[in-house]
This record gives C-alpha cells, structure tokens and sequence, in this order.
C-alpha cells in the first residue's frame, strides 16, 4: 500500500536510483525471500551506482574530449610503436595521481589525439577532472582574455583540473606571449597537476619550438624530466583505412 507514496518521496528528496529500483523490486517477485537490510543494500547500491554515471557524464561533458575514446578500443596491431604495457600502465591513471605529465609524439594521423583522449576518458571514469585544450586554439583563446578581462580566469580553469590535455604542440616556434603563457600554465601544474602534450615532432626539438632559451629551459624542466613518453611512428592510419575501404570487394557469394 505504501508503495507509491514512498516512490515519490524518494524522488522528491532526489533519490532517483533508489526510487526506480524500489519500483524493480517491488514487480519482481523474487525480492520477496528478501529481507529488510537486502533491500536497503540493493536501493543504496543503486542510488551510488546512478550518482556515480551523473558525475562521470558531468565531467565527460566539461572536459569537451575531441573524440569519444576508450582505452579499452586501443588497437595494438596497428604499426606505429604503441607500446602495449606502458599504454595500459597510463590507464590506471595513477601517474595523474602523482602528478607526473605524459608525452605524445609522432607524425601525423597515428594516433596521438585519439590516445590522448582515451587517457583523458579514462580518468573522467575514474573521478578525475580532465580539460581538453588544442594549443593553437588555446593561445588565440588567452590573447583575447588578456584584452577583456578574462585573463585570471581562464588561467584558474586550466590550472585547478585534474588532467590538461594540451593537443597539437606545434611546428610554429611560440610569440613572446605564449611562451609566457605556457610557463605559467605548466608552472601552475608544477607537483600539482598532470599533462598531456601531442606534437608532431620529436621532444628533441621543443628546445627550438619554445624559442627563448631562457623560458624554453623553465618550461621543458618542468614538463619534461621524468614524464612518460609514447613516441609513435609509421604512416598514417587514416591514410592506410581509407586505402583499405577503397578496394574492391573481391569475396564472391
């Protein structure tokens, strides 16, 4: 009798989860060999379950990842370098934990966006906050915050997250004002926030992108020196499956 108005109760004090899965089990009726604590352990578990898939979609959402990745679609047989164990040792997202940054290199389309979002998926999953950033974007976006007040701003955002993936690193050498904006981005990080850096060159030659010896030694130093690398090569793989969906079909029926 008391079903109903215990239903809406439920949902009056937001507990969606608990509400839909009273409703479950007051049709099945098998719950009725279960007691009173079973019960309240099923409603519980279902309400932690629900908070945790909103909180996860919340975080998917803010992070605004550039594709919707997962480390467990990795195709390892691609050949391009992927190093298998370490990849899934960056998986665990216990380096963004500890505060270290990971490095991806590589020529264009291997790969090193799409891996650099799976990571960032990855830990929204694992109750991360995570921020996806294409530095040529990211840069234009400060130069024009510095104009209209929204400097600081914008600074605290990509300062306070957990993971900040900085996208395609690159080939152009940094203005003076990047290099400054990227010193103070990765010293904000500094023992308090890990990286994702994606270029096309090599790590060898981000000496010369940052420009300035002096800034290019206090932002390599800190981004650099024992940070995981994932340094990829090969052709292309859109190239290879665009090849690969132009041949014929020559199977026969």
């Amino acid at each position: 009798m008391l079903q109903h108005p215990t239903i809406d109760r439920l949902h009056e004090l937001g507990l969606t989860g608990m509400a839909n899965s009273l409703r479950d089990l007051a049709t099945n009726p098998e719950s009725r060999a279960l007691d009173h604590i079973e019960w309240l352990g099923i409603l519980l578990e279902h309400e932690m379950t629900l908070r945790q898939q909103k909180r996860f979609e919340a975080r998917a959402r803010t992070a605004k990842l550039r594709h919707l990745a997962s480390v467990e679609d990795v195709d390892y047989r691609a050949v391009r370098g992927l190093d298998r164990t370490l990849f899934l040792k960056l998986a665990s997202c216990d380096w963004v934990r500890e505060h270290h940054h990971c490095l991806l290199t590589g020529p264009c389309g291997v790969g090193k966006s799409w891996l650099a979002c799976a990571l960032g998926y990855k830990a929204c999953r694992d109750n991360l906050s995570v921020l996806y950033q294409r530095v040529p974007r990211l840069f234009a976006a400060l130069a024009l915050a510095r104009g209209d007040g929204r400097y600081a701003k914008l600074m605290r955002q990509l300062g306070r997250v957990d993971l900040l993936i900085l996208d395609d690193w690159g080939p152009e050498p940094l203005l003076a004002e990047q290099q400054r904006d990227l010193l103070e981005i990765v010293e904000d990080r500094y023992n308090a926030g890990s990286v994702i850096i994606t270029s096309q060159l090599p790590i060898a030659r981000w000496y010369e992108m940052v420009g300035n010896p002096t800034l290019a030694d206090a932002i390599l130093d800190r981004i650099v020196h024992g940070a995981y690398r994932i340094e990829l090569s090969g052709e292309s793989l859109r190239k290879q499956r665009a090849a690969a969906a132009a041949q014929p079909n020559t199977q026969t029926a």
